[in-house]
């Protein structure tokens, strides 16, 4: 009988990782120690994935609200800045906009509503209709957004956004001024100088506000792609993918990675003979149903991946073959069939029907939201993920 198991996920468990720590030697022992314990064994691209979080800690790729506020004052030097389209959220943002504030002597927010680019409600769509409020044409400032809607918390974090981050930034005695607006060129009704905290659309704000004429355009992709008096650095997505570390601190997405995964997968040829797939992964690219938030704040899925994770999946629907191609077999002859059809399919199954309902995403966004899901963001204590079977299909036999 072949092997009636599919794709299966593990979280392992590994040790506290401090700075300085050699990552790629943990996440091997860690995996071949896990192997072991449970009498499994390593097959050939198996894929170990380890969450971007460790890799940074292991780099020691930090920095502080003072050298965040070093890099902004050295690109807006007048010290008035306009912040615009922000996300909602204390881990990501908070201590980001402290490093600004601190480096400004007035701060322009301006948040797109209802909600931000990855779903944080600051007010439900319905209240914006029975308000007579089109999102897409109507400016709010702070006063008349009270004015329609009160004091609104966040439905999961409890959070009244807008006051928390009006008193981030008088906390730097910086003035603030907030504002609510859809299109980036608003901000340049109140200040010529702007930072892009959006994520995913930066490219778009940027490019908008340099042809409506800001004079200063810089993203939060380009504060700390350098050291600033001695920080960390992400040469590539600057305080993108950050997330609180202290009060004081942000730990940034990691750098160099390709060398890590690299790594990572040379040891466990070395000692096992097998060729894994290995890849650093933040956050999944799924939506909440319940709380609307798509769990994307991190400029991309994976940083970094081995060659075997390039591409998409080209697969065949499999209930669409047994009702259409197949309706008048079953049993053995259907799975005979159907196994058939499999080993033998095109090698690129774009517009075909065959494959319709398989969305074509990238490997690395789908194995990095497994991942994701499987490791957790609390207590698990399984910042590795190990997952075997993925590339299997139908006709798998070991």
């Amino acid at each position: 009988m072949g092997r009636l198991i599919g794709t299966v996920s593990r979280g392992i468990r590994a040790p506290i990782i401090r700075t300085g720590d050699d990552i790629a030697a943990i996440v091997a022992d860690s995996v071949l120690a896990a192997a072991k314990s449970e009498n499994l064994q390593i097959r050939d691209r198996d894929i170990i994935a380890v969450t971007e979080a460790v890799v940074a800690r292991a780099q020691g790729n930090y920095a502080t609200v003072d050298q965040i506020a070093g890099d902004i004052a050295s690109k807006f030097p007048g010290r008035e800045i306009g912040v615009v389209f922000p996300i909602l959220s204390r881990n990501r943002f908070s201590v980001c906009l402290k490093g600004i504030a601190r480096a400004g002597r007035r701060i322009v927010l301006m948040l797109s509503y209802p909600a931000d680019e990855v779903g944080n409600q600051l007010i439900d769509i319905d209240s914006l209709d029975n308000a007579g409020i089109d999102p897409w044409r109507d400016v709010l400032t702070e006063k008349r957004f009270r004015e329609l809607f009160g004091h609104k918390k966040h439905t999961f974090t409890g959070v009244d956004y807008i006051d928390f981050y009006r008193g981030l930034i008088e906390a730097e005695d910086c003035e603030a001024e907030i504002i609510l607006a859809n299109d980036c060129r608003v901000i340049l009704d109140y200040t010529k100088h702007v930072l892009a905290a959006d994520i995913h659309t930066r490219g778009r704000t940027k490019r908008l506000l340099r042809g409506a004429g800001a004079e200063t355009v810089f993203g939060l992709d380009e504060i700390l792609r350098e050291p600033y008096d001695g920080s960390g650095y992400n040469p590539q997505y600057g305080l993108l993918g950050s997330n609180k570390a202290t009060e004081e601190t942000v730990k940034l997405f990691p750098r160099d990675g390709q060398a890590v995964v690299e790594d990572i997968q040379a040891r466990i040829l070395a000692a096992t003979g097998r060729l894994v797939e290995v890849m650093i992964y933040g956050d999944g690219a799924f939506k909440d149903p319940a709380c609307k938030i798509w769990e994307l704040a991190d400029p991309v899925v994976s940083p970094a991946y081995t060659k075997g994770l390039v591409g998409q999946p080209n697969e065949i629907k499999l209930k669409y073959i047994a009702d259409n191609e197949f309706a008048s077999l079953k049993g053995e002859e259907l799975k005979a069939a159907i196994s058939e059809y499999i080993k033998h399919k095109d090698s690129n199954l774009i517009g075909r029907m065959a494959s319709q309902g398989t969305t074509p995403r990238n490997i690395t966004d789908l194995v990095g939201s497994l991942s994701d899901l499987t490791s957790g963001s609390g207590d698990k204590g399984t910042p590795i993920v190990w997952i075997q079977g993925y590339f299997d299909n139908y006709t798998t036999e070991d």
